[in-house]
């Protein structure tokens, strides 16, 4: 009996220990395991899978380099399905069950934020590659300690749509939201911040919501105001939809956006032609960092690469920098690394965390013409 006794105290010890090592993120392995949750399936898989297809290319580099302190890069997929829960409960797997040393995702605000909530729980870093609400990194005044970006925030990207709609001379708009997402929500809104003064006037506030597939009441009431360009600050699953409902019923002034237009699908409606968008890179832009990045994505994956995927891309190569100058595999000090993170060479511009965990970095105007996103404008951070 004491024989028995002995070897289940045995067996229970070095399951502890084994548990202990996991939840360090494999540090005694010749693997960092890297989480990552993304919307693969559900009605924003478009940016999901290129969120992916951009951190596979990443990792796929850098463990080709020799990988990062002597260890090679294992990422570790969720699929959240695009949905808020789905991300919560991800997140949790990644942590808790796989051991992840940090976490890399989400593309959509609302799911990030799902997210952040179980990193900032159990203390681990997480990355987000293009949420853009400012509440993913703060919360009520407060930074979120273990939740970062790589991309711009909402203000910026709002106030930028905001004076480049008058830079265009309109002088009237009509706002088209999305209630239920957090993202169109919030970009509307610093928008009509900076749009809305002096001679310059919403003219007409409508909304929708996720389920909506018909938009034609809510355009018959935006083209009674007759306004000069239409603002949705929406995704592209929405505008793919009510772009051609909106030619069919005369509506024929510009309409423009933000990133969450960027899609292939986006690109190839007719009706989306001549169009514009705010976006996080364009894919002509010479510099070498770019070009480098294109080159080896259309040579993998046979297509040119959407905003989501220079994002995914960017989102690996700063969280692997983390890790080389954390010195090891440890949340805290992967944490404090990229906390520090300043001139990142970025695909997507030079990217500086700042004291918020926000991304210092310029964003870019695009207009669609012959079905692809041409550089439009590039405004630097203000």
């Amino acid at each position: 009996m004491r024989n028995i006794h002995s070897l289940v105290l045995l067996c229970l010890a070095v399951s502890l220990t084994s548990a202990g090592c996991k939840k360090e993120g494999a540090a005694n392995s010749n693997e960092i395991l890297i989480g990552e949750y993304a919307s693969m399936t559900g009605n924003t898989s478009a940016f999901g899978t290129s969120s992916d297809k951009g951190l596979q290319l990443a990792f796929e580099q850098i463990n080709a380099a020799g990988g990062v302190l002597g260890k090679k890069i294992k990422v570790i997929l969720a699929d959240d399905r695009s949905d808020a829960n789905e991300a919560n409960t991800a997140v949790q797997k990644l942590i808790n069950g796989d051991g992840v040393v940090a976490v890399i995702g989400e593309v959509a605000s609302k799911r990030s934020l799902a997210g952040a909530s179980v990193c900032e729980k159990y203390k681990v870093p997480m990355l987000s590659p293009a949420s853009t609400n400012p509440a993913v990194t703060v919360d009520n005044g407060r930074t979120k300690p273990y939740v970062f970006r790589i991309c711009f925030t909402d203000e910026f990207q709002g106030r930028i749509n905001g004076r480049f709609a008058a830079e265009q001379g309109w002088k009237k708009i009509a706002m088209l939201t999305n209630v239920e997402e957090d993202y169109s929500k919030g970009l509307g809104s610093n928008f009509q911040k900076t749009y809305e003064t002096g001679e310059h006037h919403i003219v007409a506030n409508e909304s929708y919501r996720n389920s909506d597939r018909d938009f034609k009441a809510q355009l018959r009431k935006i083209k009674d105001a007759n306004p000069d360009a239409i603002y949705v600050p929406g995704y592209y699953t929405e505008v793919k939809l009510l772009l051609p409902q909106a030619r069919e019923l005369g509506l024929n002034v510009p309409f423009f956006g933000g990133d969450g237009w960027d899609s292939p699908e986006t690109l190839a409606l007719d009706a989306a032609q001549g169009q514009f968008y705010s976006d996080h890179y364009a894919a002509e832009d010479p510099r070498p960092e770019v070009q480098e990045f294109v080159n080896a994505y259309q040579a993998k994956y046979k297509e040119t690469p959407d905003a989501m995927a220079v994002l995914g891309y960017d989102a690996a190569r700063v969280m692997a920098d983390a890790i080389k100058r954390a010195g090891k595999v440890d949340r805290e000090a992967i944490r404090d690394a990229l906390s520090k993170t300043k001139d990142f060479p970025g695909a997507s511009g030079t990217i500086t965390i700042d004291e918020s965990h926000n991304a210092r970095k310029p964003i870019v105007v695009l207009q669609i013409q012959d079905r692809k996103a041409k550089l439009f404008k590039t405004y630097p951070f203000e």
